[in-house]
């Protein structure tokens, strides 16, 4: 499965909300889109997965404009999860799976053995599977993510698009999710395009990551690139600097508390 776009440009009514953004997705890897609030994440997510019809550019799925597919083609190969998923509260874990798989299944051919495995597999993956019977409505923040999550892999979708996907939760379910991200790509080759605050988060489990200012990509490179500059403090204006907590590790943004004022950053 191969994404990739070509100067694509996006308008929101008269105002450009992203600038000929190149991008490209290595398969089974992780890459990530970083920037201050507006810079274009969600934009380029959306544009990515079809959602958006670009101004200009094009945007490629497996060798096709996406313009040119169908979205039950699309969601054959690919899933967008947005940053607040919606589905009736009432509605369980496994039925939200089962709902995934409509691309595949349709209003004619009912569920077979092949759709019940890729169910199973998908709530096994995401830890979810003791409790497939609850409701939406009675999960924590990390196990709905999960489900949603579990969701989009029982779409058979080899392509997951993510936005914020630790967004709303507190450091322990954004480490679980990190690191469910982190498993589906290296055991089981999906490969991922997540938009994501937090910087060091994104270094420690991305392969790849772009970064975003004012809808222009200035940046787009291995994560430990990143630290050869100071691009991160030029674009959030804050202070800081990138350390190895231990030889070897991925670097590690260490913020100072004053953020640059305007006056400060013109001198």
């Amino acid at each position: 499965m191969s994404l990739a776009c070509s100067k694509i440009s996006i308008d929101y009514g008269q105002r450009r909300a992203l600038f000929d953004f190149d991008f490209a997705l290595q398969p089974g890897r992780i890459h990530g889109l970083i920037g201050p609030n507006g810079s274009g994440k969600s934009t380029a997510l959306q544009a990515l997965a079809g959602l958006i019809k670009p101004a200009s550019g094009s945007v490629e799925l497996d060798g096709r404009q996406i313009t040119t597919m169908s979205r039950r083609e699309i969601a054959r190969r690919l899933a967008f999860l947005p940053q607040q998923p919606s589905a009736p509260e009432e509605m369980t874990v496994e039925q939200l799976a089962r709902q995934a798989r409509f691309a595949h299944v349709g209003l004619l051919r009912g569920y077979g053995p092949h759709d019940e495995k890729l169910i199973a597999w998908a709530l096994e993956s995401t830890g979810v599977s003791d409790f497939a019977g609850r409701g939406l409505q009675e999960l924590s923040g990390g196990e709905r993510q999960r489900a949603w999550i579990s969701a989009a892999l029982a779409q058979e979708a080899r392509i997951l698009l993510l936005d914020e996907p630790t967004s709303y939760l507190d450091i322990g379910y954004q480490v679980e999710i990190l690191d469910l991200i982190h498993r589906l790509s290296r055991d089981r080759g999906v490969s991922i395009v997540m938009a994501i605050h937090d910087i060091n988060q994104a270094i420690s489990v991305c392969d790849r990551i772009s970064l975003l200012q004012g809808g222009r990509l200035v940046f787009d490179d291995e994560p430990r690139a990143l630290a050869a500059n100071n691009l991160v403090e030029t674009v959030f204006r804050i202070r800081g600097r990138f350390v190895e907590i231990t030889p070897g590790s991925p670097p590690h943004f260490d913020v100072e508390l004053a953020r640059w004022s305007d006056g400060a950053r013109d001198h």
